[in-house]
């Protein structure tokens, strides 16, 4: 992580509300295309909710260190069309037996937020936080975020980036290389994450008292062309089309080669 320039506070945030997502009902057989989800789980009625955490559980086992959770399959379903997928291609069943869910790429820390999602329709609110604390949530909304467009919850991302921004701005703090080239390795082109960091790290090195310069990047611009490609256009847009000197009106001197410091018409030490 590193340190971003100073910013003014921001002045409001943008609604998610309007915003749906997509699943499969647990009481009906498949029949096509998914009906939408147009209201929180909170919302649900009693009976709806009631239903949701009857039947089955799914176990399911996170990160290197396979941390386990058993939840309701219905509410799984209701919420995931990944998680349905699982279910009607009978990946789910083995001799008589439930056969467990394994996402060992993924951050446990990223589940706990998804878990309380699941079941209360909220995640927790970084504002809410000590300042130690800031930091390690917003990464962890990183983690959700990606967690999220594997099991395809879109309105659980725009949740998940929200917090991670504001986590960001409350701890006065960014992303480094390190957590960056993730976003690049595991999220398609078009994700606004990738827009997020990119700018983020555009930011860095035009900021002239920031440590960073474009080869604190070398990794991410090694191991994702794209990554490059949209820190540049990040920098020419917050440029403000402003523009150096043409390279070709300098003085020469600046493009010959001789010790550091020394110009041409200097004459040589002896």
């Amino acid at each position: 992580m590193d340190t971003p320039p100073y910013t003014p506070p921001p002045t409001g945030h943008s609604s998610i509300d309007s915003l749906h997502i997509h699943y499969c009902d647990f009481a009906y057989e498949h029949r096509g295309p998914f009906r939408m989800a147009l209201t929180d789980i909170g919302d649900t009625t009693a009976k709806t909710f009631a239903e949701l955490l009857s039947g089955s559980t799914m176990d399911i086992y996170v990160g290197k260190t396979r941390r386990h959770w058993s939840l309701h399959r219905n509410i799984l379903c209701h919420h995931s069309a990944w998680f349905q997928k699982q279910v009607e291609h009978g990946s789910m069943k083995k001799e008589g037996k439930d056969v467990s869910v394994e996402l060992f790429d993924d951050d446990p820390r990223a589940f706990e937020l998804l878990v309380k999602w699941l079941y209360q329709g909220k995640i927790d609110n970084v504002s809410d936080m000590p300042m130690d604390k800031k930091w390690d949530f917003a990464d962890a909304c990183q983690q959700l975020y990606i967690l999220c467009g594997k099991i395809n919850l879109p309105q659980l991302k725009n949740l998940a980036i929200d917090q991670f921004r504001k986590g960001c701005n409350e701890a006065g703090l960014v992303p480094g290389p390190g957590e960056m080239k993730p976003v690049y390795d595991k999220t398609p082109p078009s994700s606004p994450f990738r827009k997020l960091v990119s700018k983020i790290a555009a930011r860095q090195i035009m900021d002239p008292e920031s440590e960073s310069d474009a080869s604190t990047y070398r990794d991410c611009f090694e191991g994702s062309p794209d990554f490059a490609v949209d820190v540049v256009n990040a920098i020419k847009a917050g440029a403000g089309g402003s523009l150096f000197q043409d390279p070709t009106e300098e003085d020469g001197c600046c493009y010959h080669e001789h010790p550091l410091g020394q110009r041409c018409d200097t004459p040589p030490h002896k």
